[in-house]
């Protein structure tokens, strides 16, 4: 944590903003906040090594144990991250005298007295949504720079007549001046303490339907974007544990990612590219291997939802039942299945079940059948056993609904001309023709997408083995556990032959003493989702294929969509209403965030240029702004620059 002292300011030597009836209050404050924040480390510490040492035993305890620890380590990073510049302002409101500071985190003194609010409460709102012309009960504001745990500057405005009274330093609007001078880093920060009410706005719209955040370069929708993303997950339940999702255009932009989202209070949050989305869930290979598709028209071609939908005629046309009836001789007697047999086991899986998965609702309901021609009362799983060792039943089943992988599937279709044909009938013989290559593995990244759609459509080819060696190795559990009854109803028996472990001989109970961690179990992978809010960023780049990966993840409709449509380098001729409701985006709503060239008259520049050089503040340079600060701006902020 950085070093704190009593002496929290930092200010020039002879700045006015020294003078001690304006900083006095805060030097309090603060001194009292060094003091919490020592003794909630200390605490958080403590707390971490006692549930670390704690038997969490197993199953659900475990879970929660390890949930825990991972949630004191994220609080204890960002104490230590920041110690007292935590904080990054503070207000006071009509009828209440004493300031509300305003922090990355909440935090409490001993009594329960609130030393920062959380940004993302409603009780810090008006500190970001606060104008002259709507102060929302806020008579003043102050916004601190901080450097290497002190307080470099400060800055405040007032909103009512009468807060001019108050310890104020009127220098109104010093913040953006500020922001002009401020020096590029390598790596952009988070700009919390110039968040703008109309921004504001946008970070704390809700999460229903897709909210469009748009505009040009500089006008900090990416930052907005991500503190919206604090927000909700703050804010909204249903995204907690991984539930959000941050897409971005390449691995420096996650980087950035990585490093704002902990200094706003958040962490864990699931980031990828599309490239990974891809990736996860066993076509890694392909995902690292593929080029950049150099043909326009290929890539325009694969691209499409059209497209897209091919991959489900791919599949359908190996999901087709036998015609021919097959006879099985079983130790109960000999059964036909016929024809029609055959279609209603094929038509068995639930609607949305992946078809590599859906082999197991097909054997079931063969057993089903066969069990319901011979005899009742045999066990259905011995009936099936039987069922999957007659060769023509096997052969039937894998010619006519064969496990079928992803990559081999979508590389059919760029080398074998028929089947393209027949599953994009609305291409052209041309067409087909250019999308064939001699090598079907030789990926690009408008295949991608495609491929995602056949692996969330055929699903595991394992999952059927797995189904099978985990049954196998619960009927195992439960015959070891029928040993283990016995010998006790044999040992605490009474005369009468009944005894305390008589309720063992229910197989219900039993079945609680089967331990069913002893069976593998396979989950999907981290970035299939569900999720219940994405955020996409560069999402002008993105084709119809693309958005399609994403809205399979998110069945809620939920999304934060930011970009220039003028950036798009495949252009962008239709509105973002348009775009986005055509690849089936719901409630889209746009908010749109500008930089203009008129702020304040001259007059009003010079007045600030004189107090920023009294305050050692930089002013109005002759340079390029830098993004950081632009980030910060308003939505319809405007600067007149030199």
């Amino acid at each position: 944590m950085p070093a704190v002292t009593d002496d929290v300011f930092d200010l020039p030597t002879g700045s006015p903003k020294s003078a001690t009836h304006l900083i006095d209050a805060d030097v309090r404050h603060f001194r009292a906040a060094t003091q919490r924040l020592a003794h909630t480390i200390e605490t958080l510490d403590a707390r971490r090594d006692a549930v670390r040492k704690a038997d969490g035993g197993g199953g659900r305890r475990a879970l929660d144990r390890d949930l825990e620890v991972h949630e004191l380590d994220a609080r204890l990073r960002t104490l230590h991250r920041f110690g007292l510049d935590l904080c990054i302002g503070r207000m006071t409101k009509t009828g209440h005298p004493d300031p509300v500071y305003i922090g990355r985190v909440g935090l409490t003194d001993h009594s329960g007295t609130q030393l920062l609010v959380d940004w993302r409460t409603p009780a810090a709102a008006p500190f970001f949504t606060a104008t002259t012309a709507q102060p929302m009960g806020v008579r003043s504001r102050r916004r601190y720079r901080w450097a290497h745990g002190q307080i470099v500057d400060y800055w405040d405005e007032v909103f009512t007549p009468d807060a001019a009274d108050e310890h104020v330093w009127l220098d109104g609007d010093s913040a953006l001046l500020a922001g002009l001078g401020a020096s590029r880093t390598p790596r952009m920060r988070d700009v919390l303490s110039t968040i703008a009410a109309d921004q504001d706005a946008i970070i704390r719209a809700g999460s229903g339907g897709t909210l469009v955040v748009d505009g040009g370069p500089g006008t900090g929708k990416t930052v907005v974007a991500l503190h919206r993303a604090a927000y909700l997950l703050y804010s909204d339940p249903r995204l907690s544990r991984g539930r959000l999702l941050i897409v971005g255009p390449h691995d420096a932009y996650l980087a950035y990612v990585a490093d704002v989202l902990p200094s706003l209070g958040e962490e864990g949050v699931q980031t990828c590219t599309l490239r990974d989305l891809a990736a996860d869930g066993g076509l890694a290979h392909a995902a690292s291997s593929a080029i950049h598709e150099d043909d326009e028209t290929v890539a325009r071609l694969k691209s499409t939802d059209a497209m897209v939908d091919a991959i489900e005629t791919a599949v359908c046309w190996y999901e087709e039942p036998p015609t021919e009836p097959v006879l099985v001789d079983t130790e109960w007697a000999a059964v036909t299945l016929t024809p029609a047999d055959w279609a209603e086991s094929f038509a068995a899986p639930e609607p949305g079940t992946p078809h590599n998965e859906a082999r197991e609702a097909i054997w079931q309901h063969l057993a089903d059948v066969v069990r319901r021609r011979t005899d009742d009362t045999a066990d259905i799983a011995e009936v099936r056993e039987a069922l999957q060792r007659n060769e023509d039943v096997v052969q039937a089943v894998v010619r006519h609904w064969p496990m079928l992988d992803a990559a081999d599937l979508v590389g059919d279709l760029w080398t074998v001309p028929a089947f393209l044909r027949m599953c994009a009938p609305w291409l052209t013989p041309a067409e087909v023709r250019l999308l064939q290559r001699p090598r079907p593995d030789a990926w690009t990244d408008v295949d991608l997408p495609l491929l995602d759609a056949a692996r969330a459509r055929l699903g595991d080819p394992d999952a059927e083995a797995r189904t099978r060696r985990r049954a196998a190795a619960l009927r195992a559990e439960r015959r070891r556990m029928d040993l283990v009854v016995g010998d006790l109803l044999e040992s605490v028996a009474y005369d009468d032959g009944e005894g305390l472990m008589s309720m063992l001989r229910r197989d219900d109970l039993r079945d609680v003493l089967v331990d069913p961690s002893a069976a593998p179990v396979t989950g999907p992978a981290a970035l299939d989702g569900p999720f219940a809010h994405v955020i996409v960023d560069e999402a002008q780049e993105l084709t119809q294929a693309q958005w399609r990966m994403l809205l399979r993840r998110t069945p809620t409709g939920s999304f934060t969509v930011v970009g220039d449509r003028a950036q798009a380098r495949a252009g962008f001729t239709e509105s973002w209403s348009d775009r986005l409701c055509g690849v089936g985006c719901r409630g889209v709503r746009v908010a749109s965030l500008s930089v203009t060239t008129e702020r304040q008259p001259r007059s009003w520049l010079l007045r600030n240029q004189s107090s920023a050089r009294r305050s050692r503040t930089p002013t109005c340079p002759r340079r390029s702004v830098s993004p950081e600060f632009l980030c910060g701006m308003s939505a319809t902020a405007s600067v007149r620059l030199c």
